[in-house]
């Protein structure tokens, strides 16, 4: 492999959660949101029940890699209005962002009309209040700055891209987090890797250079959907503009885990955690069905983004 194209290093011990991990019975496990929360590394974990519907289940560890996973759920289907018709199928691929003292939960809230973004807070991880429904279905795969630019709120979603329909990377702002708009679109399908559709996949994370953003790419194939991951650097007063992102993917299934499981061929990350150290570690659901780590250098995924810059000189 060459190591400046895929930065990315797999945990040997992968997959690090299986539904076997779950202490209560469950169909899967995947698609986690990670941070920092007391000292401890903190996943948020999607856990699909035996209906087939989803809800969230805390895991913490001491080192990253062993994870203990709370006895019961977290967050569950609202009972309430007018959350509850909008969640009855499930909630699903959280990302966590920490604004200030509170940590941000954007959601696909999935109900009868189709899945849509919900968003919601809690400073401690007992608690967890709803903040909204963010957008209209269809729409997924949203993430949240971790500060606000030029006084608003910022969002990354994936409107449409459902039956069929390809589906581009939008970008949105709200001066309360409740009402969003002025979007406008950030990246769009190119015929390859990502040709049917892209989606943001972890919470921005700043650097010197820009914002930093994973994001997932399918390419529609005779055996399926192919699941891969780039990366792409944003601007950090103007987050419409991208300074630079990989022409290939960077990372993508290779191992019988990712392989093999409810949805084949699927890498899907929804968190990451930057160490003092310049490593990242990358949280992603394999195959729909069980939670893997991979690490890179904080400074090869900025280079990677540089790519086809350094190719033009």
């Amino acid at each position: 492999m060459h190591h400046h194209l895929y930065p990315f290093e797999r945990f040997p011990r992968n997959p690090i959660l299986t539904k076997d991990d779950i202490p209560y019975p469950c169909n899967t496990v995947f698609n986690a949101a990670a941070c920092k929360f007391e000292d401890k590394y903190l996943l948020i974990l999607r856990v699909e029940d035996l209906k087939g519907h989803s809800h969230l289940t805390l895991a913490t560890s001491a080192d990253g890699y062993h994870f203990e996973v709370q006895p019961n759920p977290w967050v569950t289907p609202s009972p309430e209005t007018p959350f509850e018709f909008y969640e009855r199928y499930g909630i699903e691929d959280p990302r966590v962002t920490r604004i200030d003292d509170t940590y941000y939960i954007t959601y696909t809230a999935y109900g009868p009309p189709g899945p849509r973004v919900a968003i919601g807070k809690t400073r401690d991880f007992k608690s967890f209040e709803r903040v909204c429904l963010a957008t209209e279905v269809d729409n997924k795969d949203a993430v949240l700055f971790p500060e606000k630019i030029g006084g608003y709120y910022v969002m990354i979603n994936r409107p449409s891209g459902m039956g069929g329909t390809r589906g581009s990377m939008w970008i949105t702002y709200s001066p309360d987090l409740v009402f969003w708009g002025r979007s406008r679109v950030l990246l769009s399908p190119k015929p390859g890797w990502g040709g049917h559709k892209v989606g943001v996949c972890t919470p921005p994370l700043k650097t010197e250079e820009g914002w930093l953003v994973l994001y997932h790419g399918i390419r529609e194939t005779a055996a399926g959907r192919l699941y891969r991951i780039g990366a792409m650097l944003l601007d950090l007063k103007n987050p419409e503009v991208i300074l630079g992102y990989c022409p290939h993917f960077i990372f993508g299934p290779e191992e019988p885990y990712e392989r093999t499981g409810d949805v084949p061929n699927v890498v899907f990350p929804c968190g990451w955690i930057l160490e003092p150290d310049g490593t990242v570690k990358m949280y992603y659901g394999a195959a729909d069905t069980c939670i893997g780590i991979a690490e890179a250098r904080l400074e090869d995924l900025i280079h990677v983004c540089r790519y086809e810059e350094r190719l033009e000189k």
